[in-house]
């Protein structure tokens, strides 16, 4: 992998970018990538192979102690200062409304609404769909007592979302568009592979449909999509799921 790289972007990215993005096209990387275009701010674009195992090259785990991409360095923090590392979606999320004073409510009510709803898919949606991911498309074997309790799970969080969004909120967090939203919509985005019928859900299916027309979010989908791979290989299964405490040790101890 190589770091602190200016890729080929769009033209309105190229002036002074003061934001590292580093990314792969999965839905946490789409989370910051449709946040930095609906901010407008200028980003150098780094990709993470994470089928590779880049996210375990030492220089990444100094910014991401996770082994875990998206992942951001701001050089040019409120207050001036050192640069800024910041790892975790949501926190990235966080991050990047707090720097723009945007897509999250100032006022107390508001803001909790907006953070709740965020963690509702940090700590929800997004593990629970990507379990159910992994056992319908990935596993080696078809577990059925897996793949029903995740698809069962990812169903009932569906209807939270459903009756969430109800008839009069326009998005997540009620009447504005917000972080929240950006968190939830990448993960909705898969939902044909999740084998979820949008048709279940009238409410979540309005709210997609809308939020899929905004310029920002159909620029931050495209960005790195040339890079998936068309199918699961042998080395990208070892990197992705066969990492264990030994193997980010042993990583440590060769920085």
């Amino acid at each position: 992998m190589v770091l602190n790289r200016l890729n080929t972007l769009p033209q309105h990215h190229k002036v002074r970018p003061m934001i590292d993005l580093y990314y792969w096209p999965t839905p946490n990387g789409w989370k910051i990538s449709i946040m930095l275009e609906e901010c407008g701010l200028p980003y150098n674009f780094i990709p993470v192979n994470i089928g590779k195992g880049e996210q375990f090259a030492p220089d990444f785990l100094a910014i991401s102690p996770n082994n875990r991409m998206p992942a951001i360095v701001d050089h040019a923090p409120a207050g001036g200062g050192a640069p800024i590392a910041v790892f975790e979606s949501g926190a990235i999320l966080q991050y990047l409304a707090e720097k723009t004073g945007r897509f999250m409510p100032n006022d107390l009510r508001g803001r909790y609404q907006v953070l709740q709803w965020l963690m509702w898919q940090m700590g929800g949606l997004g593990p629970m769909a990507g379990q159910n991911g992994h056992f319908l498309l990935y596993a080696p074997e078809k577990i059925a007592y897996a793949i029903d309790r995740y698809g069962k799970e990812v169903d009932r969080l569906y209807g939270v979302l459903n009756t969430q969004l109800g008839a009069s909120n326009a998005y997540v967090a009620g009447a504005d568009y917000s972080i929240a939203d950006m968190a939830i919509f990448p993960w909705v985005r898969t939902h044909k592979a999740q084998q979820v019928d949008l048709g279940k859900f009238a409410h979540v299916e309005r709210w997609y449909n809308a939020l899929f027309e905004r310029p920002a979010v159909k620029r931050g989908l495209d960005l790195g999509k040339e890079l998936r791979a068309p199918a699961m290989t042998d080395d990208a299964r070892k990197a992705l799921f066969g990492q264990t405490s030994a193997s980010v040790q042993a990583g440590e101890h060769q920085k």
